[in-house]
């Protein structure tokens, strides 16, 4: 189980995040970015944010520490921002941190080098979960300590907002042609032959169970969480056979004009020539 702290000031709100997610200090002393139930997006966006984050830690991919945190809506009486009062006040109880890291710089591709073994495990990863929000507009990639570092997770694994097709959803394929990490010349082969067969049943079961019961309770079409947790469990489980395969790079641009800026388009092309 993530472990549980409780909420003891606000900081600040980070408003590049579409949720609001919020700077708070806890009772352990230490300094979180805090997810909120309240927010627009759902509960279903902290599932995500703890699958997928624990799921990539246990890959061996950098992810800030996660973390239960309680709050009391109490906190948001002296917030002068409407918005965020409104937040906090629809927030109380058990929401989810993850470790704020201090100093941290948003990745900027122009500036920091990715290996292609490194760029090649974040794409796969990012097949596996089908994140559509690691692209070049919106990288949700920290650089700390002159490392990368994953975050924002909260729209992964768009199939649990459609169980009755997530069968279906784990067959299919992953366009990376706009991923942030494109661009690096990822190796995909290697990747997937160190991290398939780590997603084992056993450690996506231990994963899933640090999904708190609440953030579960109440989903139409299952019998309760654990039978929740068991359809994150197959559904990735049987994407990770042969995801390694279904991964496209730097094709888009040859069915029609692409949207990328100048500097992803030649760097992509630079590559498709190598």
């Amino acid at each position: 189980m993530l472990p549980e702290v409780t909420a003891t000031r606000y900081v600040t709100p980070l408003r590049e995040g579409g949720s609001l997610p919020g700077i708070v200090e806890a009772d352990d002393l230490g300094t979180y970015v805090m997810k909120f139930t309240g927010a627009g997006q759902g509960r279903k966006t902290l599932v995500a944010e703890v699958v997928c984050g624990q799921l990539g830690r246990a890959l061996g991919l950098r992810v800030p520490d996660l973390a239960r945190i309680q709050l009391d809506p109490v906190i948001g009486r002296g917030e002068p921002d409407q918005e965020v009062q409104g937040l906090l006040k629809a927030s109380g109880g058990l929401n989810l941190a993850m470790d704020f890291l201090p100093g941290a710089l948003g990745f900027d591709p122009l500036a920091f080098e990715v290996g292609a073994a490194e760029a090649g495990r974040v794409i796969w990863f990012d097949a596996l979960i089908n994140n559509v929000d690691r692209s070049w507009r919106n990288p949700n990639l920290l650089v700390w300590h002159g490392e990368l570092w994953l975050i924002d997770h909260g729209a992964t694994m768009i199939w649990h907002h459609n169980w009755p097709g997530a069968a279906a959803a784990a067959g299919k394929a992953y366009d990376a042609s706009d991923h942030v990490l494109a661009t690096f010349g990822p190796d995909l082969a290697a990747a997937a032959a160190e991290l398939a067969p780590r997603v084992t049943e056993e450690l996506l079961t231990e994963v899933a169970a640090d999904v708190p019961d609440e953030w579960l309770a109440d989903e139409p079409g299952f019998d309760g969480p654990d039978a929740v947790r068991r359809a994150y469990v197959e559904v990735l489980l049987e994407r990770a056979k042969g995801i390694g395969d279904r991964i496209t790079v730097g094709e888009r641009s040859k069915d029609k004009p692409s949207q990328a800026p100048e500097w992803v388009r030649v760097r992509l092309d630079g590559r498709a020539g190598t």
